[in-house]
């Protein structure tokens, strides 16, 4: 269902740090510099020879961009950084399980008095790995069992089966995956898929049958992705009392798009950021490609935050989006935006505002949405430097609207439109950090603005996930 929080079939990645301090909360050490350092690096080596042991079925022509930076070596120390740097891109690969490395002086008749060798000693994961672990979405959570072939034809390529089932969704679904030689951000990608979703707050059932094909790519310090998706949609009624509105939603359609995302992020942190920020900005456009949806989709993303005094932070955000339908036809319940709930605008019951029949929401064709948050640690410092670092105090301003909009109007009727009525909440309450999986919010809101037909969550409000407002 098309929603303001995507959705995705890939579970959380559960590797990184485990709960506890994160590695950038911590002040690193100063470094000193000794004689003995200065020594190392002035002194001039020559990188003779580069081996990778313990290779099985993987191809060896495929690492040598990963470590050819090696030979560009001049000292001791560098030969020490570079060999660091190809270690991280060899484990980065997904192909290895262990890789050590061993520099050593060259030996043989070429052996130069200041040559030195380089062994990456590597261990190749099995050929079929398989993984249990949870996954926390947008205020629900899910069991995910995988089935993984890494390294299937010797160049990182990825064959992954993943079976997931939640609280409101069921998946399941095959990917493959292949990055570009020595340029693993370049990557393609092939997924065949089948997601049920229960939504509640419109009394509807949706089934997905679809296959992608994705390219990932950077340019400069932004990522890209170009993808094509064929989705078979049956919508059905969650309940009896499923409104007019809704049934006549239900039925099969098809759609086939094009889309295209931009991401810019400089954050320390996904899931709780001290600094930097993010720019994530989304097109689909579907209908040219076949299928009987027809319609342009924009939506945007933008965060900002900045380490004040006293260990506190301030983060602003700001969402917004665009339905335009393309033809006569109009836009369908599962391509809308749903806004409101303890992800979004605080204060308001999960997807609840805007648009809606007999008590069943409709989703609106457009909308935005802003926050102001100010975090600080837990008042007295409890357990600093350790498992209370995990907790902070969170005071929340949110605001913002959902609405369809008559497009023969022109842009001042639609902002006047998305200007009027406004909904916002204000609060407090308390966030924990889940490592780098999720977190968890506990506050109590303020719901305002609230407008005929909004749902409500007047006090304490519990909201899970990975993306917040």
């Amino acid at each position: 269902m098309g929603t303001v929080h995507a959705r995705s079939l890939d579970p959380l990645p559960m590797h990184g740090p485990e709960l506890g301090v994160h590695a950038d909360d911590m002040e690193a050490p100063e470094t000193e510099h000794g004689p003995k350092q200065e020594v190392l690096e002035n002194k001039d080596v020559v990188v003779q020879r580069v081996h990778i042991d313990g290779l099985g079925r993987t191809k060896e022509d495929f690492l040598t961009c990963e470590i050819a930076e090696v030979f560009r070596a001049g000292n001791l120390i560098d030969v020490m950084r570079r060999s660091h740097d190809a270690r991280q891109k060899l484990l980065r690969l997904g192909i290895f399980r262990k890789v050590e490395v061993v520099i050593d002086t060259s030996r043989g008749e070429h052996a130069l008095p200041n040559g030195l060798d380089v062994t990456f000693e590597v261990t190749e994961l099995r050929r079929v790995t398989g993984s249990y672990n949870t996954m926390v979405g947008n205020n629900e959570g899910s069991m995910v069992l995988g089935l993984k072939l890494p390294n299937v034809f010797g160049r990182a390529e990825k064959l992954t089966f993943q079976f997931s089932y939640g609280t409101k969704e069921t998946s399941y679904g095959l990917s493959f995956f292949k990055p570009q030689p020595g340029r693993f951000e370049r990557n393609v990608s092939v997924s065949l898929y089948k997601v049920t979703g229960q939504f509640p707050w419109s009394s509807l059932r949706e089934t997905d049958r679809g296959v992608s094909a994705e390219l990932s790519f950077p340019v400069w310090t932004t990522r890209h992705t170009v993808k094509w998706e064929g989705v078979w949609r049956e919508l059905g009624c969650l309940a009896r009392t499923a409104s007019f509105a809704v049934r006549q939603e239900s039925g099969h359609s098809l759609k086939s798009s094009l889309s295209h995302a931009m991401v810019v992020d400089t954050r320390n942190s996904s899931i709780l950021p001290r600094r930097g920020g993010l720019l994530k900005i989304h097109q689909e456009l579907a209908g040219y490609t076949g299928g009987d949806a027809s319609f342009l989709k924009e939506d945007f993303e933008l965060q900002l935050n900045k380490t004040l005094f006293w260990d506190s932070v301030l983060s602003a955000s700001l969402w917004g989006g665009l339905l335009l339908p393309i033809g006569d036809k109009p836009t369908n319940i599962a391509d809308r935006f749903y806004l409101g709930g303890p992800t979004s605008i605080r204060g308001f019951s999960m997807y609840s505002m805007g648009p809606q029949s007999e008590g069943d929401f409709l989703g609106g064709e457009a909308y935005w949405a802003g926050g102001l948050h100010l975090y600080t640690p837990l008042p007295f410092r409890p357990g600093r430097a350790s498992f209370g670092d995990l907790f902070r105090t969170h005071f929340f301003l949110n605001a913002g609207n959902l609405c369809n909009l008559s497009y023969g109007e022109g842009p001042q009727a639609h902002l006047k439109k998305l200007a009027e009525c406004i909904r916002w909440s204000y609060g407090l309450g308390l966030v924990l950090r889940l490592g780098n999986i999720a977190r968890l919010e506990l506050n109590y809101c303020i719901p305002m603005g609230v407008q005929s037909g909004d749902r409500i969550c007047d006090g304490v409000q519990f909201g899970a996930g990975i993306r917040f407002l």
